[in-house]
C-alpha cells in the first residue's frame, strides 16, 4: 500500500510516542491477541535465555490457525510491572503499534488508538512514508 501524501487525513503525518506504560498490553476490544510468527518466537526465546520449544510451551497458544501470545489475567504474559518484559525483541505487532493499517482511519486514530494509548498524539511526528516504511518493515517506533 502506498499512501499518496496529499490523499490521506494525516498527510501531515501523526505524532506518537511509546510512553512504555503497558496499556496496549492489556486484552481489551479489538486489541486482545498478539500474533506471533517464528522469528518473533526465536528473538524473544533467546532473550529470556529458553530453548524456543520451552519458550513455545510456556507463552504460546493458537486463535484459529496462528500462534499468539498468551493471556495472564487479561494481559499479554510478557507484560511485566506495567511494560514489556520483552521490549527490546517485541513482536513485529507491538513493534509497529498504533501504525496498522486498520488504525489508519480517522474514526479509529481518534477513537478506539487514542483512547487506548497515551502516546498517540504525543511526541515526534512520523511522516506518510516513515508510517508506511514502519509497517512494511516491521521496524521499531521509538
Amino acid at each position: 500500500m502506498k499512501f499518496m501524501k496529499n490523499g490521506i487525513w494525516y498527510r501531515n503525518g501523526l505524532h506518537f510516542s511509546c510512553l512504555r506504560c503497558g496499556k496496549c498490553c492489556w486484552d481489551e476490544g479489538p486489541y486482545t491477541e498478539v500474533y506471533i510468527d517464528r522469528d518473533d518466537i526465536l528473538k524473544m526465546a533467546a532473550y529470556l535465555n529458553l530453548y524456543p520449544d520451552e519458550f513455545h510451551r510456556r507463552y504460546v497458544t493458537r486463535s484459529d490457525e496462528y500462534a499468539v501470545l498468551r493471556s495472564d489475567r487479561g494481559a499479554c504474559v510478557m507484560l511485566r510491572d506495567a511494560s514489556c518484559g520483552v521490549y527490546p525483541v517485541r513482536p513485529r505487532q507491538c513493534r509497529t503499534w498504533p501504525f496498522w493499517p486498520e488504525n489508519l482511519n480517522r474514526r479509529t486514530w481518534y477513537g478506539e488508538v487514542r483512547k487506548r494509548c497515551p502516546g498517540a498524539g504525543q511526541g515526534r511526528r512520523y511522516t506518510p512514508e516513515e508510517i508506511e516504511a514502519i509497517w512494511l518493515s516491521g521496524s521499531p517506533v521509538s
